[in-house]
């Protein structure tokens, strides 16, 4: 039996979705169904909200002395959100991927990192005034600064943004209520995306 360790904000914890239904424990579902792979419960460190500092300070306080088979880290929206310098998100989630890879026994192959998704064209982002075209902007630059530091450091880096994108006209099934964070659907592909990336790695 596997294990694997989940680390983020809303967007891994679900928030507005049931608890079986965030990408992790879906994920849990895909590869068993889809590979024959079975694995424990996820382990999930994520709170609706969090920017690398407070996901830093969470896994501090939760102080697991397990290893994991496998682990994700999904983090910096609300860094982006709060107008936070990119070159500190950058910085903080250096010692984030760090700490997640002592977390898979020091092997980078275990170690998934996801991208952020644009949230700038939800209907949350228009009734909230916020200007579109800077808020994917921004996104699109930290998802840049992410996936050159995951390359550096030879970690698998997975898009999901463009899932997003692809389905931005679907709220109705993409979304939950509030309009911003992501539906059972959306962290199905989610899901099926990362499980694919994880077979192609580990087999």
């Amino acid at each position: 039996m596997q294990t694997y360790l989940a680390l983020g904000d809303s967007y891994t914890i679900g928030e507005g979705v049931g608890a079986t239904e965030n990408f992790p424990n879906q994920l849990v579902q895909v590869l068993k169904d889809r590979y024959q792979v079975e694995v424990s419960a996820p382990e999930i460190i994520a709170v609706t909200g969090w920017t690398t500092d407070e996901l830093r300070a969470g896994i501090a306080e939760r102080d697991l002395q397990d290893t994991f088979d496998m682990v994700t880290l999904l983090i910096g929206v609300n860094n982006q959100y709060r107008g936070r310098d990119l070159d500190n998100y950058a910085a903080e989630f250096t010692g984030l991927l760090e700490q997640a890879i002592a977390f898979a026994k020091g092997n980078k192959e275990k170690v998934f990192v996801v991208s952020i998704p644009d949230w700038g064209h939800t209907s949350f982002a228009i009734e909230k005034g916020s200007d579109a075209a800077k808020v994917t902007a921004e996104i699109k630059a930290y998802n840049e600064r992410k996936q050159a530091i995951a390359d550096a450091h030879g970690i698998i880096f997975v898009d999901i943004t463009e899932l997003t994108d692809q389905h931005a006209g679907d709220e109705a099934t993409y979304l939950v209520d509030d309009k911003l964070h992501y539906s059972a659907a959306m962290y199905r592909l989610w899901a099926e995306k990362i499980a694919d990336r994880i077979h192609n790695r580990l087999g």
